[in-house]
């Protein structure tokens, strides 16, 4: 973990409540991983996953769902924000596969594109399946293609893509899968792909580095902070 100060080069609305910040500095991020954010005027930071790093550009998407996040899309280019960086364990990417499945959820694809990022730079021929509830939340499609990736939209009401949900759009062949989501989603594809693979999980934090112990989870090995040893568990840890 370490502190910077990073400046906002931009802030955008990919949807009508999910938005994209640029933020310019060199954290020194990895796939998975997520950085607390300082909210001017507010005690407790937010965390939010990495979407891209690269070139001393960090991005990452967040939605609009209190007062932290309304704060953080009115901030402009130029603004700065106080980030603690290099936050939890990451995406294994040296896992034994050829075909990797990414699996996300709403809030939970944007991890899914820096990581693809990367598995792509392996030669390895990856598959997405994104799920959203209905058409107008979908965000992120395009960028995937554009990297080369086979990307299938679920939505919940069948305003795009395949209706249903993700497991709905699940691909006819892959060997390990990486995802991350809402709960439901991910026991969901835990019961429905019966292949190896790891889940990162959304959860409220404290701290963000582990002291507070305020998001402790149940794992086959004990108990498991999800900001310290997570957000990332391989799906053989989980006790579903």
């Amino acid at each position: 973990m370490k502190q910077a100060i990073l400046t906002i080069k931009e802030n955008e609305a990919l949807t009508a409540s999910v938005f994209r910040m640029r933020l310019e500095g060199d954290p020194g991020e990895r796939p998975g991983g997520f950085v607390n954010l300082a909210v001017p005027g507010l005690f407790l930071r937010r965390p939010i996953s990495v979407c891209d790093y690269a070139d001393g550009e960090l991005t990452v998407i967040y939605k609009v769902v209190g007062r932290g996040t309304d704060a953080l899309s009115r901030m402009r280019a130029g603004e700065k924000l106080d980030a603690l960086c290099g936050l939890g364990n990451g995406y294994d990417l040296a896992a034994p596969c050829e075909a990797p499945l990414l699996v996300g959820g709403g809030v939970g694809v944007p991890p899914l594109y820096y990581l693809a990022k990367e598995l792509i730079k392996q030669g390895k021929k990856v598959s997405v399946v994104l799920g959203f509830n209905t058409a107008d939340e979908v965000f992120y499609e395009n960028e995937f293609r554009a990297r080369g990736c086979a990307v299938t939209v679920a939505t919940a009401d069948g305003s795009y893509g395949v209706k249903g949900f993700v497991t709905d759009a699940l691909p006819d062949f892959c060997d390990y899968y990486y995802a991350c989501g809402p709960m439901p989603m991910l026991k969901a594809l835990y019961s429905a792909a019966p292949i190896p693979g790891e889940m990162s999980f959304e959860e409220r934090m404290g701290c963000g580095f582990g002291a507070c112990m305020g998001c402790s989870m149940q794992t086959k090995n004990g108990p498991k902070r999800i900001c310290k040893e997570g957000p990332v568990f391989k799906k053989e840890e989980l006790l579903w």
